[in-house]
């Protein structure tokens, strides 16, 4: 059966052939056939050229490139994808290892596979669609799982309610796909964290700073730790490994809290050292009388959409200034944002706004970002999200 095609206007097809992975709802002239929302479509250009095929979705990104060529998206299809994402993960010493069992194995546009997040838990797979294509193809993905992981695989959750569209959303059900649950602790360089998919944030822990964890280790000894918005803990896990002094972690969220000392607990509880409290992030910084030697600033995404961009902007300059403030001097803040639409340059600019108005020499020492199971497709620098900047402040 013939698919149905969307046609661009003339000179729009200028990204495809570069091979940017998106097709914008402007782009597009006309569409033959009868399209539903995660249909698979094909593009031509207004010559009536093939460019590529992908998921047709109605909003701003109208489709979602699986392939520059023309190919059955089936079985086959998923199973080729999957099989080079984890051929990766074995390449980077996570899928197999004895010493982490938490990783993404899928992350969307750096994997060929936009609009679809898995990460790994144990024998767990935890998977996100954030677009009626993958939702819609959630069976197929089901079975090439399976089948490229055997036995090392137990367990597939869906949890895309809050990444779905529109009706969709309204409609879907978080839960197993397959399997039961298995529970925690799982390892991330040798240290034990529970991860709760089913109720908790993002798809039940931040995988996505294991290497900024790692990196925090190496500075804390002795030192008086802050970890801000410290959700489950792990910053603060990794501080008190590293030899801290004293840490505290502060979290809005008591649910949060209770989290970060559970994965404490787990890891010998380190008595004495830590103090958690469930406060607003600059109602903490504006009320202690605290200086820290090392302060952690991960906040959630401030703008998820370009219309915030501003606003996020002057969040991030208001709480860097309130956290350098707070610092000793020769102290070390890292700071992170992880809204997609803040670009390093932007990050960069607000924390330069921050340092100059708290009256504080900085300077940088590292410039980080995801680590390498969130790769970024170099046609598709959209993909970026996680910034960071890791500061010596005098």
């Amino acid at each position: 059966m013939k698919r149905p095609g969307v046609i661009l206007k003339k000179g729009k097809e200028a990204s495809l052939m570069r091979r940017h992975p998106w097709v914008f709802s402007g782009a597009i002239q006309t569409i033959e056939g009868d399209v539903a929302e995660g249909d698979v479509v094909e593009v031509i250009d207004h010559k009536n050229r093939f460019l590529a095929t992908g998921h047709y979705q109605p909003g701003s990104i109208a489709v979602r490139v699986l392939s520059f060529g023309r190919e059955p998206i089936g079985g086959n299809f998923w199973r080729k994808k999957l099989e080079n994402a984890l051929a990766l993960r074995r390449e980077l010493g996570l899928a197999g290892s004895n010493h982490t069992s938490m990783y993404r194995l899928v992350h969307g546009e750096g994997d060929g596979l936009p609009g679809l997040i898995v990460d790994i838990y144990g024998r767990t797979a935890v998977m996100q669609a954030h677009t009626a294509g993958m939702m819609r193809s959630a069976g197929e993905i089901v079975r090439a799982l399976r089948e490229i992981m055997g036995e090392n695989l137990k367990a597939v959750y869906n949890k895309s309610r809050q990444t779905l569209p529109g009706r969709m959303r309204e409609d879907h059900r978080d839960g197993y796909l397959y399997g039961e649950k298995e529970e925690g602790p799982f390892l991330e360089s040798g240290l034990s964290f529970f991860a709760d998919w089913e109720q908790g944030q993002k798809t039940g822990f931040y995988i996505d700073q294991r290497e900024n964890r790692k990196l925090l280790g190496k500075f804390v000894a002795g030192k008086k730790v802050l970890n801000m918005f410290g959700h489950s803990g792990g910053f603060s896990v990794y501080a008190l490994q590293g030899g801290a002094r004293v840490v505290h972690t502060v979290d809005s969220s008591r649910t949060a809290i209770d989290q970060a000392e559970e994965n404490l607990r787990v890891n010998s509880g380190f008595p004495g050292r830590h103090t958690a409290f469930v406060a607003d992030a600059m109602e903490y910084l504006k009320n202690i009388w605290d200086r820290y030697d090392v302060i952690v600033l991960d906040p959630p995404a401030y703008a998820k959409h370009g219309e915030a961009r501003q606003n996020a902007l002057q969040g991030y300059r208001r709480l860097n200034q309130a956290a350098l403030e707070k610092m000793e001097s020769g102290g070390m803040l890292f700071t992170f944002s992880c809204s997609q639409v803040v670009s390093r340059e932007q990050f960069r600019r607000s924390v330069f706004v921050a340092a100059a108005t708290a009256g504080r020499h900085v300077r940088i020492l590292y410039q980080t970002a995801q680590p390498p199971d969130h790769p970024v497709s170099l046609y598709h620098p959209e993909g970026e999200y996680l910034k960071g900047l890791i500061l010596r402040v005098e």
